[in-house]
């Protein structure tokens, strides 16, 4: 019997089902399989990465004036809005929808009530997965705020609907509404309320962060901001610290909270000795994408990438063996701009000025990495300001002109680590390795540098930690160790007339 969708009334049958019920629904309906460690393994088919180009905000009186038109901010008026929802409404009335109360951010004051329509089991136990799970007191009161509509076997047409394809994420942020639809991949869904966040959150002078967060043994915690795949979540998992957040953080006046409930790791060549406590998160309740088996055997093949290189795994926190269960944490001692750069010049590690800091996270430089965003085969240089363009509806300098404050109120210490390529570019020279980053993280944030001496770097004047004390060496200085030192001169003034070419774009 179909649910009464068009007064977005749950049907009361597949509505907050336990996720013991999500697992026996999504085997029984074929959705997915059951692995060697009792989680399930799904395919989202078509999209097995984002498609930032394909998402909409509905122009009107709320957005016209605030949102940043342009990029990835694309604009959908309320006609086209209102043709696509009625039809969604008629297609989701001939099916049953799955659907689930859940809250966003651990910071009560900031918090969102979501209500999730999924079209698979699959998708609901994902949202299960990435959001805070309400008490039953909560369920009995909760009234949503934010709706999530998604139908990843409706297509719309582009010409009729207002889109630029059969997919799309479409947001209209006064009736608080998204609508995704011709795309199974579960990200859209994760994305689209950290969009949200980034739309309300900086107009009440809160900064909203592409970031993962830790909490050293001292108490002191530091942010690790990146795009994705620059390794948020495999740096911010580490047994000797407290596990906050693997990828949306933000930072008020009373200290940074968690946007979130759960990760979303990337499990392309997942090893266990390099990421132990991803490996363990991967149980019962898991919810793996896009991977395949070994032959004959339900165990998983980390390195086949026949489907995706951007295979995925979602888990909830409590998965983790150390995590924060604060509504806040302390404002942060260190922040970490991860950067995976595919031209092989910058430093493993460097210190920055608060002037450097704020040109870097306008910058957003990393090298767009395989499988994360539809199309993209090798790591693809990018520069997405506030590491996070496709999820930011708001000029960058609003979100760069609230971290400058924060900067000098709070006074961090920034870093940059390349957790991309030493001794050439991409396809010559290798990745840095995770134990040699993992290395800085901990002398970062065991403030072992700060009797260290510094040379300062010669295009960039970023400062060079000269030993890398935790393991008891020489930091890798790229000039040194690139053969052929005539191309790392011009591929290193190649990224600096870059650099200075985005960032001459912006007025600060």
């Amino acid at each position: 019997m179909p649910m009464l969708f068009s007064s977005l009334v749950p049907n009361k049958n597949l509505h907050n089902l336990s996720i013991a019920e999500l697992n026996t629904k999504i085997l029984e309906y074929n959705e997915g399989e059951l692995t060697n460690t009792e989680a399930i393994l799904v395919q989202t088919g078509t999209f097995t990465g984002r498609s930032p180009d394909d998402k909409f905000f509905v122009n009107d009186n709320l957005t016209q004036n605030t949102i940043d038109w342009g990029g990835f901010n694309h604009q959908i008026n309320e006609n086209h809005y209102q043709k696509l929802k009625a039809d969604m409404i008629a297609f989701a009335n001939t099916h049953i929808l799955y659907s689930r109360d859940m809250f966003a951010s651990t910071a009560k004051k900031h918090q969102l009530n979501l209500r999730i329509f999924s079209q698979t089991a699959y998708h609901n136990l994902f949202a299960a997965n990435m959001f805070i799970q309400p008490d039953d007191s909560q369920l009995n009161s909760f009234i949503p705020e934010y709706t999530i509509i998604h139908l990843p076997t409706f297509f719309a047409n582009p010409e009729y609907h207002g889109t630029k394809n059969k997919n799309f994420s479409v947001f209209n942020l006064t009736e608080k509404i998204i609508l995704v639809g011709g795309t199974a991949y579960t990200g859209e869904i994760k994305k689209g309320i950290f969009s949200i966040f980034n739309f309300i959150l900086p107009q009440k002078d809160v900064l909203s962060l592409h970031s993962s967060a830790v909490k050293s043994q001292n108490g002191e915690t530091a942010l690790l901001i990146g795009l994705s795949g620059t390794g948020k979540t495999t740096l911010s998992s580490d047994p000797n610290r407290t596990f906050i957040g693997d990828d949306e953080i933000a930072w008020d006046e009373k200290g940074i909270f968690n946007l979130e409930g759960g990760c979303y790791a990337k499990t392309i060549n997942l090893d266990q000795n390099n990421e132990p406590l991803i490996w363990n998160a991967i149980k019962k309740n898991a919810l793996i994408e896009n991977c395949t088996f070994f032959p004959n055997t339900n165990v998983i093949d980390y390195t086949n990438t026949s489907i995706s290189q951007n295979t995925r795994v979602s888990y909830k926190l409590s998965h983790l063996p150390k995590i924060s269960n604060n509504e806040y944490e302390n404002h942060p001692k260190h922040i970490i701009f991860l950067t995976a750069d595919a031209f092989g010049v910058l430093p493993p590690i460097s210190k920055l000025t608060h002037k450097q800091a704020i040109e870097q996270f306008l910058i957003g430089y990393t090298a767009k990495l395989a499988g994360t965003e539809m199309g993209v085969k090798e790591p693809k240089p990018t520069f997405s300001p506030c590491f996070g363009a496709p999820f930011m509806p708001l000029h960058p300098l609003k979100y760069a002109k609230i971290l400058a404050n924060k900067l000098e109120k709070h006074k961090p210490t920034v870093w940059l680590i390349n957790t991309g390529w030493i001794g050439g570019s991409y396809g010559v020279g290798n990745r840095i390795s995770i134990s040699t980053t993992r290395s800085f993280i901990n002398d970062i944030l065991n403030n072992n540098f700060d009797k260290a001496t510094f040379k300062t770097e010669e295009f960039f004047d970023f400062q060079i930690p000269t030993e890398n004390i935790s393991q008891g060496n020489e930091i890798i200085f790229q000039e040194d160790i690139w053969k052929d030192k005539t191309l790392y001169a011009l591929k290193i003034k190649e990224l600096r007339s870059l650099f200075d070419k985005v960032i001459s774009q912006f007025s600060i």
